[in-house]
């Protein structure tokens, strides 16, 4: 079996000129009518889902900024509900939705009780007429991500929340809790922890794109073709490696997650360049948190044999260089060797590795105790 390479480094957030704040890395898976529940949130009563075993309910969130329609988020539960110590709050990233139901069965197996939140405008949310997974603004998702922890607390008995983002979904909930812990509401709202799974925290590709001028262009397009598009789809990249009809072994429903991804909008990438901006003055989540990531990146489109044991999609270096600056009590960095973007598709080696990965904080985060070789972070 695969191993990560374990050493001890420190990690630091670059723009922090004073140096290290005392992290350590750690290195080498229809919209129904409305009704109010009991503690007054506007969402559905819980009805089955796509997923056998999985129940969902709708949050209504009303009127679209941006001129779509009215906008829904869709939280998904595994199994009935029932009280909790420990739960998970699972969100994906751009061209997703949650599917993943052996990470479900993975953390449900630790004792916590599993949900997931399709985004408005994403998989299960996504209306006719709506532009998938378009946002101006990443803290427009902040509000449907409370809503879900209100749900959890109701339906548990105030668990403890872990939470847990991959890709883009990764760095909006990174700003999230930094958001949470900046406004005193972090242990209020019964978040605990935070895993991440590839974080989208810069942007892959020439140094150019990450240059001010560049990032000026886009602020200036943006304000006037948001919707325009910059990126389209690619057939015959990442999504090839994970599909089982294709060169994968995960079945998921190709309208909510298209091989080729859908269309980048500019739009959308200055709401994600100006979240890597915030992230790159230095965050603080608040909590524990650990940075699952392959070790190694591979170009979209080589062959097959290649994109199944690498990212595809994200510079793993950037993701490293970046990582300090998330902020916590505790950072836990965990390469994993061999593993594509989502760490948890991996192929079985990998993917086994990255579990391990995952068991050996939760080992940790369940019983209150920092991560091994992890120090507290001051100032």
């Amino acid at each position: 079996m695969l191993k990560s390479r374990w050493s001890l480094t420190p990690v630091c957030c670059p723009s922090h000129s004073h140096g290290c704040t005392g992290a350590k890395v750690i290195p080498p898976r229809f919209a129904p009518t409305l009704r109010p529940h009991s503690y007054g949130e506007p969402v559905t009563a819980w009805e089955t889902d796509v997923l056998p075993g999985y129940h969902q309910c709708t949050i209504e969130l009303g009127a679209d900024p941006e001129g779509e329609g009215d906008l829904f988020a869709t939280l998904v539960r595994r199994g009935p509900a029932g009280p909790a110590q420990h739960a998970v709050l699972a969100v994906h990233g751009y061209t997703d939705y949650f599917f993943n139901t052996e990470l479900a069965d993975h953390l449900a197996a630790r004792g916590f009780a599993f949900y997931a939140l399709d985004l408005h405008k994403c998989g299960r949310s996504w209306r006719e007429g709506q532009t998938p997974h378009f946002t101006t603004d990443l803290s427009r998702y902040h509000r449907e991500l409370e809503r879900a922890l209100t749900v959890i607390a109701a339906e548990t008995g105030g668990a403890q929340v872990c939470v847990y983002g991959h890709s883009a979904g990764g760095l909006i909930v990174t700003l999230w809790c930094d958001r949470l812990q900046a406004t005193d509401r972090t242990a209020a709202l019964g978040v605990g922890g935070l895993i991440l799974n590839s974080p989208f925290f810069d942007l892959h590709g020439p140094a150019i794109l990450r240059t001010a001028p560049t990032s000026a262009a886009l602020i200036a397009l943006a304000r006037v073709r948001k919707t325009r598009v910059v990126r389209k789809p690619t057939p015959g990249g990442y999504g090839t490696t994970l599909h089982r009809d294709y060169d994968g072994e995960f079945d998921y429903n190709l309208d909510w997650k298209p091989l080729g991804g859908f269309p980048v909008t500019f739009g959308w990438i200055n709401a994600v360049r100006r979240g890597h901006a915030r992230l790159h003055r230095g965050l603080d989540v608040g909590v524990p948190n650990l940075v699952l990531r392959s070790d190694h990146s591979v170009s979209e489109g080589v062959q097959a044999d290649a994109m199944q044991r690498g990212d595809a999609v994200l510079d793993v270096k950037l993701i490293a260089r970046w990582s300090g600056c998330v902020g916590g009590t505790h950072t836990t960095i965990a390469p994993i060797v061999d593993a594509k973007h989502d760490v948890f598709l991996s192929l079985a080696e990998p993917r086994a590795a990255a579990y391990g990965e995952l068991d050996r904080w939760l080992d940790f985060y369940l019983a209150g105790r920092p991560s091994p070789s992890s120090t507290t972070r001051s100032g």
